[in-house]
């Protein structure tokens, strides 16, 4: 495979992976519809700019702080199987989402904790109020080092500064595509969606984190019978 070759795998596996974790119905998309619809464009777009920006940090974190541990044979095998298992549990959550859900609950404790730093920071602006609100929700983190794990462990990112950063560069792109893209949706006079919209939303990401996990699966698969002949 050419560098070009790799470099554009790592590129799209970022924008898909970054348009897939935007999609489901959370607090930022809420507060880009509900924000957008009263105070137009500018408004929302700099929310989802501040909300891009969070993502990208812990996305940057994820590939160059916790990835790094599943080096290990025993660590890389486990991590492959968890990713797969939590794509898939995830992916199926919300195709059968029969009202709109939250991408990740983790617990009260987390959900008090989250409120308590919105509540001590206070954002004023856009941006800020963005960057808080995806800063405070440790399930995009969580996603994030799932997912850094599994693109280096399947070879989708090489494990090189280059790769990486074309693949966060990916990510910039996908989450950024959605945000500005929703934000420019409710300015046009959109901002109110309906409950069956929402799940159409919710469902649309739920088939791609299947599709990921099965391609995730094959690959898998693809190995241990390699491994077994």
């Amino acid at each position: 495979m050419s560098a070009f070759e790799s470099y554009a795998i790592s590129a799209l596996t970022g924008i898909v992976s970054g348009l897939l974790l935007s999609i489901p119905v959370g607090p930022i998309n809420l507060t880009i519809m509900n924000e957008g619809a009263r105070r137009g464009y500018m408004w929302a777009a700099l929310i989802g700019l501040g909300a891009t920006v969070m993502e990208v940090i812990y996305c940057t974190v994820a590939f160059t702080g916790f990835a790094s541990f599943f080096g290990n044979p025993i660590l890389k095998a486990a991590m492959e199987l968890f990713s797969f298992a939590f794509m898939l549990i995830l992916g199926i959550k919300f195709l059968l989402a029969k009202n709109v859900v939250a991408p990740l609950d983790l617990g009260e404790a987390v959900d008090r904790m989250e409120h308590q730093i919105e509540r001590k920071l206070h954002p004023h602006s856009a941006f800020w109020t963005g960057f808080v609100r995806t800063m405070a929700n440790p399930g995009v983190l969580l996603f994030w080092i799932v997912l850094a794990a599994s693109f280096l462990s399947r070879g989708w990112v090489d494990d090189t500064w280059a790769s990486k950063l074309v693949c966060i560069g990916g990510v910039t792109v996908g989450v950024g595509s959605w945000f500005f893209g929703l934000a420019w949706l409710v300015s046009r006079g959109q901002g109110k969606f309906s409950e069956r919209t929402l799940l159409r939303m919710e469902r649309g990401s739920g088939i791609g984190l299947l599709v990921l996990a099965l391609a995730h699966g094959i690959v898998m698969i693809s190995h241990l019978a390699r491994h077994a002949s």
